[in-house]
Formats: C-alpha cells, structure tokens, sequence
C-alpha cells in the first residue's frame, strides 16, 4: 500500500471507543508471530528483526497488530517485573507505529501454540492456583499495573488483553487445571481489568478464552462475562473444535463458525452497541488442504463482516512457525500469512484484498429469525454442550443458515420481551429440543499434541 494511502487509512479507521456500525470501518490486523525464533525471541529483542517482519505486515494493508510478551520474562519471580522486559514491549509497540499499525498486548502468556509459559513460582513445588490466592492475584495485578504503565502514553497502543486463552487452565482438559467458581472467575476478570483501567484508563482492555465459556457445561467462564466484561468482547474461532470434523472444513458450518460465535456473544450481550473483536481465527492444516485455505479465509472474513457491532478480525498469524523449532502441533507450522523465507502466501494476499474491500463492509445482515437459547438466572446456558458443534443449538444454526436465512440468537430471558425482540428486528423464534443434541459434553482438541 503507498504510503498516503496507508496514513489516509490510519486517519479514517475506527478506534477502540467508536463501535457503531453506523460510524466506525472494520479493522483488519494480524497476531503477529516472530519471523525469528517465534516468540522466545522476548529473551533476546532484536528490533530490527521487528522492523521487518512489521514491514512485512503493512505491506498487506492491515492495520493493528496483536504482540505476546512472555509471562515468565516479564515476571520470572512473584515480586520482580523486569523493567527491561516492560521496555522491550514498549519498544515493540513503537516500532509498530513506524509502520502505523496500532499495537495491542497480551499479559499473561500464558498459554500459545500448545505451550503453557507458567512462572516457576505457579509451578511444581509453589503450585497455587493463579485464580484464587490472593498473593498470586495480587502479583498478576501488579503486572498488568506495571505494563499497562509502561505503554498508556502510546499514541498506537490499542490496549491490554489479560492474556490468551487463559480459562483453559481453570478446567479440563488441561492436565493441571486450577479449578475456579464461576462467581472466583468473575472476582478475578474484574481485579485485573480494574488494574488496567487504572494504569491505562483511555485504551481499550478486554479479555479472552477459547471456546470452552461457549460449549464446555460446568466452565467457570461464562458467556455473559465474555460478552459483558471488559471494554469489548473478544472471540477465537478455530475449526478444529469438532466443527470440520463433523460438518467438513468448507462446510457452511466451518465457512461461518466465526459468525456464529459473534452472533452467540451478541445474545449475551447487556448493551447492544458493544463492540466484537474477531482476536484470533485461522486456517488450520489438519482440517484444511493447502489450496481450501484461501477459499476458507475469505468466506469466514465475508461472513464476520455481515455481523452488527464487528470492531475488527484479527487473523491467526503473521508468520509461520520456523520448523527448526521443535514439537509444535504440525499445524502451526503452516498458519502465517507470510512463509519462512519472507513469502506472501496466497492467504496474505487474500486478506490483503478483502482488508482493501471490507473495511467499509456493506449494512449488517438483517436477522429476522432467532434461535432461543435456554438460560438460567444468572444468564448461564441450560446447555453449553447445545451449543458445541452437533449440538441442537449448532445444528439448528446450520440448518436455518443453509435454508438461506441469517440467524441470530436471544436468550430465553430475553425472548420473553417483545421490545428487546422489537428493537434488534426479530419477528421468528426457533426453540430447538435441546435433548436431539447429537453430541456428548464437549472434549476441545484446542491443545492436541499428538504426532
């Protein structure tokens, strides 16, 4: 992209704070994945490795990356946070804004790729539960205070994200979970995301899971908490959860699982303008051949878009994972939009064409039709495992989806009130028997590590 067309683009596009559909673009990133020794490179910070892979990712047209600074690097002791480390983010950040991208930033990494980075203080002889101890919550406070700090002036910084996909360690089918309540991970959303409201109160912090708060029953992370706290909510689609398995990867099922799972949040959702972050989607191999992933990309980016409230997607990932490193799940060797040698591969420069296309998307889809969702009082699904791929809530998705309707969701709580049904256009509800569910309590293979 020329360079005046990038900055006209950086002017125009929307910020955090303007999620209207009425007035805000949609914006078009990337998780950004080291070229150079993926993301141990936060041992040793070469910015000029930084330089050009962010070189690489303007040149695409995106606008906004997301970056994963290491928990352990960041923390290695419950009382020391490096202000090194916090300065290495920080020069990340400004480089990003070298190349006008904005710079959002993970905390608690966590866990990436199928590698858990725990501090050594959490683990093995200091085992405690990073969602209950107060010491220990206290110390993940501290940090998000200490980094939020470091990059509040940031004229690029988007805004913390607690970190990545950290539910999966509260519950199976990790194999060391710290178990939680729902009522301790709600305490323990609102303690972090106070603190980074207090260190950078004009960005946008949020929170994400993978999708065990949508399908796993009994998950201490809820879909009202993921769609009511923080300043958005945050979805991470991925295919591989059943969904390919069962319906096929270029299935409806598979092209609009990102859809779906935005359309999910909205039902949840207590303010109707709130703003939806696709953080993380993907084009995995094991449920994909090479010339598929293209076709897939474009039709999950087209069908995100038709959604009301879309902030942004952000694609899973920038560059792929250098086979030199050892046992990662074979398909995040083949993820990036751009190869080992510096290649655009064929989904970069796909991405890079909707980008140009979609980020003034046409009207949202109209959704006239809703599939009910059984709550309980506290806004908790009767049935996650509905929900999950098979499940009557899914298969009835997909069903009114290939009849050519565009579907939304309500909760039973709100299906009983004809002015929240007035006022988002549904005139139709579907209330499908939750006992046809095909499918047993959900198992995710987000983790597989398998040969």
């Amino acid at each position: 992209m020329p360079d005046a067309e990038r900055s006209a683009a950086h002017d125009e596009r929307a910020r955090p704070d303007d999620v209207s559909r009425t007035t805000a673009s949609v914006r078009f990133g990337v998780n950004y994945t080291p070229s150079r020794e993926w993301m141990h490179s936060w041992l040793s910070l070469r910015p000029d490795d930084v330089r050009r892979d962010f070189a690489a990712i303007a040149e695409l047209g995106l606008d906004h990356v997301r970056v994963f600074p290491l928990w352990p690097v960041l923390q290695p002791n419950r009382t020391l946070i490096r202000a090194e480390a916090l300065d290495d983010v920080r020069t990340v950040v400004d480089i990003a804004a070298e190349f006008e991208l904005d710079a959002s930033v993970d905390v608690l990494q966590g866990h990436l790729s199928s590698f858990d980075f725990v501090p050594s203080w959490l683990a093995t002889w200091h085992d405690r539960n990073m969602f209950t101890e107060p010491a220990v919550v206290d110390a993940q406070a501290a940090l998000v205070r200490s980094l939020g700090s470091r990059l509040a002036d940031a004229p690029n910084f988007l805004g913390l994200t607690l970190g990545n996909e950290v539910n999966q360690f509260s519950d199976r089918p990790h194999p060391s979970p710290w178990p939680a309540s729902q009522e301790q991970a709600e305490r323990w959303l609102e303690t972090l995301l106070d603190a980074a409201r207090d260190a950078a109160p004009h960005a946008t912090h949020v929170h994400s899971e993978y999708d065990a708060v949508w399908y796993l029953d009994g998950h201490p992370f809820t879909p009202a908490q993921a769609s009511r706290m923080g300043a958005m909510t945050t979805v991470h689609s991925w295919i591989f959860n059943g969904t390919a398995q069962r319906y096929g990867g270029r299935s409806t099922a598979s092209d609009r699982h990102a859809e779906y799972l935005i359309e999910l949040s909205r039902a949840f959702q207590a303010d109707p303008r709130r703003g939806i972050w696709l953080q993380e989607v993907g084009a995995p191999s094991n449920c994909l051949d090479e010339q598929e992933m293209p076709g897939f990309l474009e039709a999950t980016v087209r069908a995100a878009t038709r959604s009301a409230g879309l902030w942004g997607v952000t694609w899973w990932c920038s560059h792929d994972v250098d086979r030199g490193l050892a046992d990662f799940p074979e398909l995040e060797y083949s993820l990036g939009l751009i190869d080992q040698g510096g290649r655009v591969k064929e989904t970069g420069r796909r991405l890079a064409e909707l980008a140009a296309e979609l980020r003034h998307p046409p009207a949202p889809a109209q959704r006239r039709v809703a599939v009910v969702i059984d709550v309980d009082d506290h806004d908790v699904p009767v049935s996650r495992t509905a929900m999950s791929p098979g499940g009557a809530i899914f298969q009835a998705w997909v069903d009114l989806c290939e009849s050519g309707m565009d579907p939304a969701f309500v909760t039973s709580t709100d299906a009983a009130h004809r002015d929240i049904l007035s006022a988002r256009g549904i005139g139709e509800l579907v209330r499908p028997d939750l006992s046809s569910s095909a499918v047993g309590r959900y198992a995710s293979v987000n983790t597989d590590v398998a040969d």
